[in-house]
């Protein structure tokens, strides 16, 4: 099938969305008894962690760590946001950065101004864009930020989206005395379809759009170890406690172009596997066996691939043994804890 599908369904009495891009599922996003992130809490300070420049908070979903905040004492109040999930056993990770994002547009209480998405290049909208959100922000020092799904949509959508959001921000920031309190949820698996996937795409919402589709099966394969890779190759993706572990193989193939090839399509394609299993933190890379000239092919494609991702991820480098260090951010679960 060719085109983007949007399938909006439910597991159980989970919330699920997918994104099919020519019949292959390009992202997933599943329901977890997790805070999700963007969840927004009226914190407690407790105590700071020495030698991290961070606070341990108490909030209703339990202890959360904020970073880089300073001049707290226990016992104060604190606006903070869900920035990602939990490793097992750990504290939620919050920001004090507080955001309010939707389709459109973004309201960042902590910096004024008002910008457009550098993505639009025609000065003509985004001088539109400007005139739309002047009209509706006002002297309460939030700043704003259009995003580059503006370009093209009806001018009354983004008008309504920015008022609302601006809304929002005034009632929450406004709510910042009492003790530990949720203030706003983080969006939910179909909330964030239609606020991240915003191309032109088909939608499903009917019951049993993931099974017509065939993306349960998709999700099946997922909790395979082994990815195929064309001809003899795959690579084998395993999450360990410390880090998450991927060897590319090449098989039986033995010429010496295989390491190469092999190579290529791993970084090609893991960008999206990581994004599938929900996976993040520290990613380790052992390539299959080749030369140290083709390094920087391998570097370009990995991080070509990267650049196109919606998680954040950091090339970190190569190691001395020849492997490719990456840091991912934790937004998603991993799959394998979310559908048992």
């Amino acid at each position: 099938m060719k085109g983007r599908l949007i399938a909006l369904d439910h597991i159980g009495e989970r919330e699920v969305a997918a994104l099919m891009v020519d019949g292959q599922v390009e992202d997933l996003f599943l329901d977890t008894d997790l805070p999700a992130p963007g969840t927004i809490y009226r914190a407690i300070v407790e105590r700071p962690m020495k030698g991290q420049g961070g606070m341990f908070l108490r909030t209703p979903d339990g202890s959360a760590f904020v970073r880089q905040v300073k001049g707290l004492s226990p016992g104060q109040t604190l606006l903070v946001q869900v920035t990602g999930y939990a490793e097992p056993g750990k504290a939620i990770p919050v920001t004090h950065k507080v955001l309010f994002k939707s389709r459109y547009a973004i309201v960042t209480p902590d910096a004024p101004g008002i910008n457009v998405s550098r993505r639009i290049k025609d000065d003509d909208a985004r001088e539109s864009l400007l005139e739309i959100a002047h009209d509706i922000m006002d002297a309460d020092g939030f700043g704003l930020i259009l995003r580059s799904s503006c370009e093209g949509a009806d001018a009354g959508e983004i008008a309504d989206d920015i008022a609302a959001m601006a809304d929002l921000a005034t009632t929450v920031m406004a709510d910042a005395a009492g003790d530990a309190e949720v203030l706003t949820q983080g969006d939910g698996p179909h909330l964030l379809a239609w606020r991240e996937w915003t191309d032109m795409a088909e939608i499903d919402s009917a019951d049993g759009s993931f099974e017509r589709h065939g993306i349960l099966d998709v999700l099946d394969g997922l909790r395979a170890r082994d990815v195929p890779l064309g001809g003899q190759a795959s690579m084998a993706i395993e999450p360990t406690r410390a880090l998450v572990a991927v060897d590319v193989n090449t098989g039986g193939d033995t010429s010496p172009a295989a390491g190469l090839k092999a190579n290529l399509a791993a970084v090609k394609d893991l960008p999206r596997q990581l994004r599938l299993r929900g996976l993040g933190g520290q990613i380790v890379i052992d390539p299959a066996p080749t030369a140290k000239k083709d390094r920087r092919q391998i570097e370009s494609a990995l991080r070509g691939a990267l650049k196109r991702d919606s998680v954040e991820t950091v090339f970190v480098g190569w190691t001395p043994l020849g492997h490719i260090e990456l840091q991912r951010k934790r937004d998603r679960r991993p799959l394998s804890e979310v559908l048992i």
